[in-house]
């Protein structure tokens, strides 16, 4: 990474790392001191007679309800932005846990819904829900993580956390899964 300590997690070679992955690719790295680093993706071809999957043509489920986005990766704060803008979503940012904690804490009536990053410096999104769910057990939280071992069912639970997305983040599957949550009155998802 070329963050500083307490600038971020330098989690987007991770998120680049998941999608190759996901298409059965890999990610080679070469990297000499003093010269720099080259990432090399290495993708399967495609035949170019494979069927491509229908896209679901039902409407994506929409919402007015306001929501706040915790996450430390500026790109990744404004793809969810304008994802759940799109859905005509009030949505506010913020790339501190700890800040967000802080807001959360002055204003819970201001957000229907929380959506945060797992990993993040100082505080990381299960601790950010355990400290919400102490003062605020009705708030809905959505945590996303672009690594599925490094949390649990159990832990999920034991968080309060109400619904888990794995990056990289699907439109549709956003939309589907912030309906539900307001649909279930902000009950975790079975």
């Amino acid at each position: 990474t070329t963050k500083a300590v307490g600038e971020g997690t330098g989690m987007g070679l991770s998120v680049v790392h998941g999608i190759v992955k996901a298409h059965g690719g890999t990610v080679a790295v070469a990297s000499q001191t003093g010269v720099g680093t080259t990432f090399t993706i290495l993708l399967p071809a495609a035949s170019r007679e494979e069927p491509r999957e229908e896209a679901d043509p039902s409407p994506l489920p929409r919402g007015d309800n306001r929501i706040l986005i915790v996450d430390d990766e500026a790109m990744l704060i404004v793809l969810l932005r304008e994802m759940l803008e799109s859905l005509k979503y009030k949505v506010t940012s913020l790339n501190s846990s700890l800040e967000a904690l802080r807001l959360l804490l002055s204003q819970p009536q201001e957000f229907d819904l929380v959506i945060t990053d797992q990993t993040m410096p100082q505080m990381t999104g299960l601790e950010l829900a355990r400290e919400l769910r102490h003062r605020h057990p009705d708030l809905p939280i959505i945590l996303c993580t672009g690594f599925s071992e490094q949390v649990s069912e159990a832990t999920l639970k034991a968080a309060g956390i109400n619904a888990l997305l794995m990056k990289p983040l699907n439109l549709r599957e956003l939309a589907e899964t912030v309906h539900q949550i307001f649909n279930n009155n902000g009950k975790p998802q079975t």
